[in-house]
């Protein structure tokens, strides 16, 4: 047995005793899997129709602190239940777990409406109103982490101190390097691939320990999906070898940086609508709105492609993650690339996003971004040639507290997801940045403790 579920399947495997837990997951602001484990007979019997969580699993930072602020929920209301509603076609088998399955959840309230700030939520309205409008998004993302020698627990206990790749070397596609990890890479496509999740291939990135992740292009929905359920895996399966891993974008401030590119394109009636064989560069005017959208708006999206305070030492000249909001054709210094230009397969790469970005938000802010380029035919300005380090136009926002004001401030996004939802992760970015100012860091201390 492997791959997607029916659920008829999953009934007889349990009976048959092949299957004994059901992890029921919803996907918190992190994008991390959060949620229970089930006896397989009881989901069947019943918990598959709904289960609950505490509501603070929506507002809680990456410790699982419960800041003040947020409107949703708070110790003055008790912090109640939400409803994780299971859809039963994201069943899938758990490979490198024994005896289980994995569902995700929808998040409800107690009226049965969804929770307008849960990432899926996010991510359906905007598919929604691109369906509205006769349009398929069709999404990829790639992942990039590091491995190191070391698992999770001794990383720890050492306080996070020498931290050493697996290998030595950049290992940008070097297999003999790459082989050196295959008793970790080797396990993660395998069982992701019988997890059901269209897995592509593995490769070394640019630095040393640094591994990248394909998965085939997908419905939205579909790919943030697989994204989410792939990032957990890779930690799971890097533990169970004796490693550890980290999606944190820049960990050493000499390291190259970890990020997820974003690919996509709209589709109608079973055919690419960002494709017209016609212009030159094989781009539709729909395609063309679209892009001059994310564009523009790719200040106010910010956050939710770079959401902490680490995200942003990513962007710096000459390491491959772009430091402005350009596009250019085929050029990995831009913030966005026109990639298989004059082919059906013509799409936008988002190259701002780093690793640690939750990818239904930074897809659902995406699409929103295009929708509203299309919407006002807003006209695309030529591309860019040449090294899109050297200009000084359309620079990305520097650090999250100048990404938090343009979010706070996005006409757009309030628009496209709600008041409600831009002032909920508008007081997330605000939270960190209140963590981080409080903490007295190495740095800091190493570089005045004598001489200030």
């Amino acid at each position: 047995m492997s791959g997607n579920l029916s659920f008829a399947d999953l009934k007889t495997s349990v009976s048959n005793g092949e299957i004994d837990t059901v992890l029921v997951c919803m996907v918190d602001m992190q994008g991390r899997l959060m949620g229970k484990r089930f006896l397989a007979q009881h989901f069947v019997d019943g918990a598959y129709e709904e289960t609950h969580c505490c509501n603070y699993l929506l507002a809680t930072d990456l410790e699982m602190a419960t800041p003040e602020g947020f409107a949703s929920t708070s110790w003055e209301s008790g912090y109640g239940d939400y409803v994780m509603k299971p859809d039963l076609a994201t069943l899938r088998t758990v490979p490198w777990l024994e005896g289980t399955v994995m569902v995700l959840c929808d998040v409800l309230d107690h009226h049965n409406e969804a929770v307008s700030h849960s990432p899926r939520a996010v991510l359906k309205k905007q598919i929604a109103k691109l369906a509205n409008m006769g349009f398929n998004p069709i999404m990829a993302t790639e992942l990039e982490f590091f491995i190191f020698e070391k698992s999770f627990d001794e990383i720890a206990k050492g306080g996070f101190r020498e931290l050493t790749p697996i290998s030595a070397y950049n290992e940008d596609y070097h297999i003999l390097q790459t082989t050196k990890e295959e008793h970790i890479m080797r396990p993660i496509r395998n069982h992701l691939y019988a997890a059901g999740i269209p897995i592509e291939g593995t490769k070394g990135e640019a630095e040393a320990g640094q591994e990248e992740l394909n998965i085939k292009y997908a419905e939205a929905l579909d790919t943030a999906d697989y994204h989410s359920i792939a990032k957990h895996a890779i930690k799971e399966i890097a533990w169970q070898q004796g490693h550890a891993v980290t999606f944190l974008p820049k960990w050493h401030q000499d390291r190259v940086g970890s990020s997820s590119h974003v690919h996509q394109s709209l589709w109608k009636d079973g055919k690419p609508a960002f494709y017209d064989e016609s212009d030159e560069l094989g781009m539709s005017e729909l395609m063309k709105n679209y892009m001059a959208g994310m564009l523009k708006y790719a200040p106010d999206y910010m956050y939710f492609l770079a959401p902490y305070v680490n995200s942003y030492k990513r962007f710096q000249k000459g390491s491959f993650a772009p430091t402005r909001t350009i596009w250019s054709v085929d050029n990995r210094t831009a913030g966005f690339r026109l990639c298989s230009a004059n082919s059906k397969s013509v799409r936008i790469e988002c190259r701002i996003g780093g690793s640690d970005l939750n990818p239904y938000l930074a897809m659902a802010a995406q699409l929103a971004a295009g929708i509203k380029g299309i919407e006002d035919k807003l006209e695309l300005d030529p591309p860019t040639v040449g090294d899109a380090y050297a200009g000084s136009t359309g620079m990305i926002p520097q650090n999250l507290r100048d990404a938090m004001a343009t979010l706070k401030g996005s006409d757009m996004l309030r628009a496209a997801m709600g008041d409600d939802v831009v002032d909920h992760y508008s007081r997330a970015a605000e939270w960190e940045l209140e963590e981080f100012d409080r903490v007295v860091t190495d740095w800091e201390i190493a570089r005045g403790f004598e001489r200030a």
